[in-house]
């Protein structure tokens, strides 16, 4: 399983890459192996300032339709367009083409909740 060392994450299985106040976002290799194949990502908050914890969309597989939680407190700048017509780039390179949102972020503090990686393997018991 890819857990990148560079990357945060959280126990909702998302990674944050951080660059300077800018944050993306997306979910864990883990997570898209849970999920199976997926066909849809909903992100309708772009421009929204969001809290931490709070949805700020879902993402649909199969057999399931899940809530994407905010890592961290920020305003959602952008999202990935291109997973509207291949949602798969998230099965397919989670970490890379299929990254979801970038968020302006609020509260660098927060950062200091995130998990390492090695704290995100003892999450999923890998």
């Amino acid at each position: 399983m890819n857990i990148p060392q560079e990357l945060k994450y959280t126990k909702d299985h998302e990674w944050v890459k951080v660059e300077g106040d800018t944050a993306t976002i997306g979910v864990t290799d883990f997570a898209q192996g849970e999920l199976g194949d997926i066909v849809y990502v909903e992100v309708e908050t772009l421009d929204e300032t969001l809290e931490k914890e709070e949805v700020f969309g879902t993402v649909e597989a199969v057999k399931t339709v899940s809530d994407l939680y905010m890592p961290v407190s920020g305003e959602i700048i952008e999202f990935n367009d291109s997973l509207e017509d291949e949602p798969e780039k998230v099965n397919e390179d989670p970490y890379g083409e299929g990254w979801m949102i970038k968020i302006k972020l609020s509260d660098t503090s927060e950062l200091e909740d995130l998990l390492s990686a090695d704290e995100y393997k003892e999450v999923i018991g890998s």
